[in-house]
């Protein structure tokens, strides 16, 4: 983990309305390492899924650059999969027309694909649902549904905003770990926002606290725990866990 995927430098935005400009982000800068999970935090309305979406070129910042390098050295925009709270699973579609939704939209159901799209179904419960439609699935069936949605297509970033946040407490530890686990094992490259800092202390290599807005980066955390395993209950069980917790909290608190 040590080339870096992702750089952010000097980035600026502001909301337009009829009220006027409304500053959101303010010279945000920072960098993402090929195989890093990094979680951003900060107090609500500081323009954290705005840095997604800008991240995903939704948005177009006003000021700064946002720079990408493949582990290739190839051009391309690196293909980035967008998992958002809400799963937005199509009622008409089945589970599995669902889940290969972006290989038919791009044209790229090759057996291997949908071989791969199958055994992450196998992997994470939901193989024998296939054929059901979305009311049929718990809460946390449909937004694992919505997570192999996200894997199936192969993405070099995985950009999750909040995805856990509409499931019960024991749905989002297995649904969090499910996630946690893919990362460690595919090498995948994740940015998360939460407001949850237990979630983003269990689940992070780094943790980026925003302030109040106009955002800056008032701090940046390498998360180093020791734990049996990689199971977010084992990370929350962690000594170093609660030190992490109290600190980010205090952060946040200067921002009130």
């Amino acid at each position: 983990m040590t080339s870096e995927i992702l750089q952010l430098h000097d980035i600026t935005y502001s909301y337009h309305g009829l009220a006027g400009e409304i500053p959101a982000l303010s010279h945000i800068s920072f960098s993402v390492k090929q195989g890093e999970f990094l979680a951003i935090v900060g107090p609500s309305g500081c323009g954290k899924s705005t840095l997604l979406s800008m991240i995903a070129r939704l948005l177009v910042p006003e000021q700064g650059t946002i720079a990408f390098h493949n582990p290739d050295d190839s051009l391309e925009y690196p293909k980035t999969g967008y998992m958002l709270q809400h799963d937005h699973l199509l009622e008409w579609r089945t589970i599995w027309k669902n889940v290969t939704l972006g290989l038919e939209i791009a044209h790229t159901e090759t057996p291997e694909a949908l071989a791969y799209a199958e055994k992450l179904l196998d992997d994470y419960g939901l193989l024998k649902f296939r054929e059901k439609h979305p009311s049929e699935l718990s809460g946390g069936m449909r937004q694992r549904a919505a997570l192999i949605r996200t894997l199936v297509t192969n993405p070099e970033i995985l950009l999750l905003d909040e995805p856990f946040s509409a499931l019960d407490y024991q749905t989002r530890l297995s649904v969090s770990g499910d996630i946690g686990n893919i990362i460690r094992t595919t090498g995948k490259t994740a940015i998360l926002v939460t407001h949850d800092l237990s979630e983003a202390i269990s689940l992070a290599d780094r943790i980026i606290i925003l302030s109040k807005r106009p955002a800056h980066v008032r701090r940046e955390i390498d998360v180093r725990l020791t734990k049996k395993d990689a199971s977010p209950l084992a990370a929350r069980s962690a000594p170093e866990f609660q030190s992490y917790f109290n600190f980010i909290w205090k952060e946040l608190s200067y921002e009130k």
